[in-house]
């Protein structure tokens, strides 16, 4: 698919914001650092694309304003040294792009994600300076059919999921006209950024630095060819799935989630498409939210990053012979790890680590032997069910389909369906050889629970 840049624009916020520098929290500094991606597809009506500039003057004059309470977004990453990161809040602003292409949103099917998405979602000059690269890019794409595509990518050592989400929505209220519901809670100290630890760190008892199980056979290849598929589940197949997870397991309180459920499903099922031998040693990144684990509470809007991955652990036997309810287990185990002396103890940890970058998936990305994270016989599960993803309208209606725009090594994300009926998909990255045979266990392991 061909697509033709028509524009490119820098939005500043509407009004003065305060400018200096922002110490960074180490919440902020490991893991993806990099950026996350979105992407929407819009009908809008007539009336809205008699005037071609309505669109793209609602888009950039609300970006604006939004930018004014959001204002880090506005701002750059620089490096203090060789391994930490501040912000510079100098309002330099967003990046806004105009493009064009004669595909129909008819060509992108049921939208998903496939190599369509190519040239639909702002990239970055990776030749470029991190202070010269702009924290927040967001893409208009204009179709033939007259619909067209909003991609959306920002800087993840800036903002977390929910906090991405938090700008969207705000900015998608004041393109309506509507006041700012939730101020962004912007003092990233409550989390101790910029502050020396306060006392003598313990190592956490999960691995943070991503020293991954390897696999046992060295047949694979370095950089295996990854593909990525959109699994549906129906209301009723996840409700199996969690009888799955939860049979024989009445003294388990409270019952296995949702989340534990399907991801403990998606570690079995990647471990028998992968073939794996019984000794394999196999981990699932589970990432996991502080906001309300913390003590205190996280305010209501904190915008920044509140989340970081721990292991569960196990061998692919023991995953593939036992039941679903002992992957479940193994997650809960890890999730549960995580209570407020852990996650001070974590940020304490990484205040006095020497060097941040064996953590940072920016650096990871220039060696082949650290990068991806996730890979086999290792896999990341990240959960969206709860987030507020959908009805993402500035003024002209509501989205046809919106999602993450990548899934990035081997890793997949839980998104609620857009029905709101209880179903849901999975957006799954694999190597290409196994793919095939996970969708096969994927859905027969569940029909099995029929049987």
């Amino acid at each position: 698919m061909v697509v033709r840049l028509k524009g490119s624009y820098a939005v500043k916020p509407a009004e003065p914001t305060w400018e200096g520098c922002q110490p960074l929290s180490e919440l902020d500094q490991i893991g993806c650092i990099t950026y996350i991606p979105i992407i929407g597809f819009y009908r809008p009506p007539q009336n809205w694309l008699t005037l071609a500039e309505t669109i793209p003057n609602t888009l950039k004059d609300s970006l604006s304003r939004a930018l004014a309470p959001f204002y880090p977004l506005a701002g750059r990453l620089q490096w203090i040294g060789k391994d930490r990161l501040e912000l510079n809040c100098n309002g330099i602003g967003a990046q806004f792009i105009e493009a064009e292409s004669e595909a129909k949103l008819v060509d992108f099917g049921d939208f998903s994600l496939s190599p369509k998405y190519d040239g639909l979602i702002p990239t970055l000059d990776d030749s470029l300076p991190i202070h010269e690269m702009p924290l927040l890019l967001v893409q208009l794409t204009w179709f033939s059919c007259g619909g067209i595509s909003l991609g959306l990518t920002a800087s993840h050592a800036v903002v977390d999921g929910q906090s991405l989400l938090h700008f969207i929505s705000e900015w998608t209220g004041l393109a309506r006209g509507e006041p700012l519901k939730l101020a962004p809670f912007l003092d990233r100290k409550v989390l101790r950024a910029g502050n020396d630890h306060l006392h003598p760190p313990a190592s956490p008892s999960l691995d943070l630095s991503f020293n991954l199980p390897t696999l046992l056979s060295s047949e694979e290849e370095t950089k295996p060819e990854t593909t990525i598929a959109m699994l549906k589940l129906t209301k009723e197949e996840v409700e199996k799935l969690k009888k799955m997870a939860n049979e024989g397991e009445e003294t388990i309180i409270p019952a296995y989630t949702r989340y534990e459920s399907l991801a403990g499903h998606i570690w079995r099922c990647a471990s028998k498409a992968r073939k794996h031998k019984h000794e394999q040693p196999t981990a699932l990144g589970v990432c996991a939210s502080s906001r309300s684990r913390i003590k205190p509470a996280l305010p209501k809007g904190y915008f920044g990053n509140a989340i970081f991955d721990v292991l569960a652990t196990s061998t692919a036997g023991e995953l593939m012979a036992k039941p679903l309810s002992y992957a479940a287990s193994r997650i809960r185990e890890a999730i549960e790890t995580v209570t407020n002396e852990y996650i001070w103890s974590v940020i304490d940890y990484l205040k006095k680590h020497p060097d941040l970058t064996v953590f940072q998936d920016l650096q990871a990305r220039t060696s082949n032997d650290q990068f991806p994270f996730y890979k086999n016989p290792n896999l990341g599960v990240v959960n969206w069910l709860s987030f507020p993803i959908y009805g993402v309208d500035f003024g002209w209606g509501k989205e046809v389909y919106i999602g993450p725009g990548d899934v990035d090594a081997e890793s997949s994300f839980l998104v609620p369906s857009s029905s709101g009926d209880g179903s849901l998909v999975v957006a799954l990255s694999l190597q290409v050889s196994h793919m095939e045979a996970f969708k096969k266990h994927f859905y027969e392991d569940i029909m099995i629970c029929n049987m």
